[in-house]
């Protein structure tokens, strides 16, 4: 009789029997869609903004990126810990478990954006300043910046129930909910520039406001789902216990997370030394790879949870080969998607600015980093693998050396050396694979203590 009504109370995908590439595979597709929709949300400013306002609000939007990407990694990261013990009490079949984790991951969603749009107000100004942002897109930068933030409590609150539906294999409603809102963000960016002559102001404005209805569709249907995700709002509580736990699994992620941004936030202040040309290229160029990451983030994604349920029901085999099968199916993907990307870079660029500079330094921007781009993904997978396990403090570790050591040591020595753009974007894939070495052998080594820790478990 229970083993029936745990059939019939779970709605999400299967990871614990069966074949394996497939369902990762259906699995990491909505997650990646979704990380493309969130993309989208930047996408459009800057795609309207360098259509319909010029390429300095273009670069200004750029600028804010890394700063962005160091709040919205952190909020992601914190939330991946939920996805990682819900998943596990699924994969144990802790029911009780599941509904104090989902509630302490709602009320810590609505704290941290909070936290953070305060923090983030204060530290606008010394963000733009380590930049060094122009002085001709600088009052844009700063009014874009702080508007934004205004929207991180919606943002955050997203990113968490995102999260807690898919720890059960549940990555289409939340891709639903951000389909609605970016088709609302696009149409009141248009209004805004077109009807209205708001500019960079009115674009901003609307991203916030499709934040909050992105919000408010997803809770409203974590309210509703059938599943055993399901949030009961009437009696919210909050469990110090599980905070515990989400903090272990997230916060070395999320600071992972940062790294990059961080990264990302040493080389756009190198960058903008090069111009404003290379800014709106890189600008550019970085949209595309975002979206393509965002696949790469979905992979990663699939199995921190594939293997956080299977390691929940003890079953380390199959976690093993979880890893294994992720890396051959991820790679399969990204030969498929990056080729065209790479066979049509000018065009791509050309579709946000078609300045002959822009488009040329966009494309080698391109060649360097997408062309690379499986590098990165299996840094994402061992990471996401080892995440599963509970194990998030040792990739974050090594992405902190590897990633920002590596690079902070290119831009004092190849960079002060040539500096040119070129020579500026070889610090990723040179990061990313002294990165590998490092975490291949981390990944080996925690295998081995999880096998014998499971040994002493019995």
């Amino acid at each position: 009789m229970e083993q029936t009504k745990w059939k019939q109370a779970r709605k999400g995908m299967d990871m614990l029997h069966g074949s394996i590439a497939d369902k990762l595979f259906f699995f990491a597709m909505p997650v990646g869609l979704m990380g493309m929709f969130e993309q989208l949300f930047n996408s459009a400013d800057v795609f309207i903004l360098g259509r319909f306002v010029g390429k300095d609000a273009m670069a200004a939007v750029g600028n804010n990126m890394p700063v962005i990407g160091l709040l919205v990694t952190l909020l992601m990261g914190i939330s991946l810990g939920a996805n990682v013990v819900i998943a596990q009490y699924l994969g144990a079949r802790k029911d009780e478990k599941v509904e104090a984790t989902v509630q302490t991951a709602i009320l810590l969603s609505l704290g941290m954006g909070l936290a953070l749009m305060i923090i983030g107000e204060l530290i606008v100004s010394p963000a733009l300043a380590i930049l060094a942002v122009p002085n001709d897109v600088y009052p844009m930068a700063e009014l874009y910046l702080r508007i934004f933030l205004l929207g991180l409590p919606f943002l955050s609150l997203y990113n968490f129930e995102a999260a807690v539906f898919r720890s059960c294999g549940d990555g289409r409603t939340p891709l639903y909910s951000l389909v609605a809102a970016n088709a609302i963000n696009i149409v009141l960016d248009l209004l805004s520039v077109t009807a209205f002559g708001l500019g960079l102001t009115g674009v901003v404005v609307a991203t916030v406001l499709s934040f909050a209805v992105n919000a408010a569709i997803l809770f409203v249907l974590l309210c509703r789902t059938a599943d055993r995700i399901r949030l009961q709002r009437h009696h919210m509580c909050f469990s110090h216990c599980e905070l515990c736990r989400i903090m272990r699994i997230g916060l070395p992620a999320g600071l992972q997370g940062m790294v990059f941004a961080l990264s990302n936030v040493l080389i756009q202040s190198a960058l903008n030394s090069l111009g404003t040309e290379a800014m709106a290229a890189s600008t550019a160029a970085f949209i595309i790879e975002n979206n393509m990451y965002c696949f790469v983030n979905g992979f990663s994604q699939a199995a921190t949870t594939f293997v956080g349920q299977n390691y929940g029901a003890r079953n380390l085999r199959r976690c093993f080969r979880i890893t294994k099968v992720a890396f051959a199916v991820e790679g399969g993907f990204l030969l498929v998607v990056v080729t065209p990307v790479l066979l049509f870079s000018k065009p791509l660029i050309s579709l946000f600015n078609s300045d002959p500079v822009v488009v040329q330094l966009g494309s080698l921007r391109l060649f360097c980093i997408a062309g690379t781009f499986y590098l990165n993904g299996i840094i994402d997978i061992i990471s996401g693998s080892l995440r599963g396990y509970g194990y998030s403090l040792p990739p974050a570790v090594v992405v902190l050396v590897g990633i920002c050591g590596v690079r902070i040591l290119w831009l004092y020595t190849a960079f002060a050396s040539h500096r040119d753009f070129f020579t500026l974007m070889l610090a990723y894939p040179v990061s990313w694979a002294v990165t590998i070495v490092v975490l291949t052998v981390v990944y080996r080594m925690c295998r081995k203590h999880i096998v014998l820790g499971l040994l002493t478990d019995r």
